[in-house]
């Protein structure tokens, strides 16, 4: 678990289940209003935090439907938000992947849907929601000021896996210059597993990568 604050946003991260989920747990630190992000497993540690912590939950949002994104969705009592593109990957275990690791996960059903642009507020926090599709269809990343919270599909050096259903990698790849190269280099990077980066970071990586082998990437904050 890690924590950060700056002003009134506050987090704090865990790290859970089998596939090392990063969970995070946001939150106004004036009012106490909050949201869990992809709660991937059943976790006493981040259940105990929310409570000692006294958030008030106001969203369980989930970047995409993924068991492991998914599945610690009914340890909270707040609204789940989704995309509408993944909304029922919450309770088809084919769709959300947990079928084929022998296990059966599924959740409440989504209490709120959201599209590329909306936004979530929660106490003096604003969250925009950015479509970002190419690890599923209905992935999301969240932004909030200098913060994005990309899910599976930017990682430090690295980008979402693309061969899974639902995955393509020509769509990752525009989600992630259009939706997230665009952004400032000072942007915070929190992603769905393995550590943080910004940006900036992330844009040399790709630009190393991918350009020139798909035209659309520009990764110079503009766009064709």
């Amino acid at each position: 678990m890690s924590s950060g604050q700056a002003d009134t946003f506050c987090f704090k991260r865990f790290t859970v289940g089998p596939l090392q989920t990063n969970c995070y747990l946001v939150y106004d630190g004036v009012t106490m209003e909050g949201i869990v992000l992809d709660p991937g497993w059943h976790d006493e540690g981040m259940i105990k935090a929310v409570l000692d912590t006294k958030v008030i939950l106001r969203y369980v949002v989930n970047t995409h439907g993924h068991a492991d994104h998914i599945a610690g969705n009914a340890d909270f009592s707040a609204p789940i938000v989704i995309h509408r593109l993944d909304e029922t990957y919450l309770q088809d275990p084919v769709k959300n992947l947990s079928y084929f690791s022998g296990c059966s996960v599924q959740t409440p059903p989504s209490g709120r849907i959201v599209e590329d642009g909306d936004l979530l507020t929660v106490g003096g926090l604003s969250f925009e929601v950015l479509h970002t599709p190419g690890h599923t269809p209905g992935g999301i990343s969240l932004k909030c000021r200098d913060n994005v919270f990309s899910g599976d599909t930017l990682f430090c050096d690295g980008i979402g896996r693309t061969d899974l259903p639902g995955g393509d990698q020509d769509t990752i790849l525009k989600s992630i210059d259009e939706k997230l190269m665009s952004l400032p280099d000072d942007v915070k990077v929190f992603p769905g597993h393995g550590p943080s980066t910004t940006i900036g970071e992330a844009r040399r990586f790709m630009r190393k990568e991918f350009l020139g082998k798909f035209q659309f990437l520009r990764l110079d904050g503009t766009h064709a």
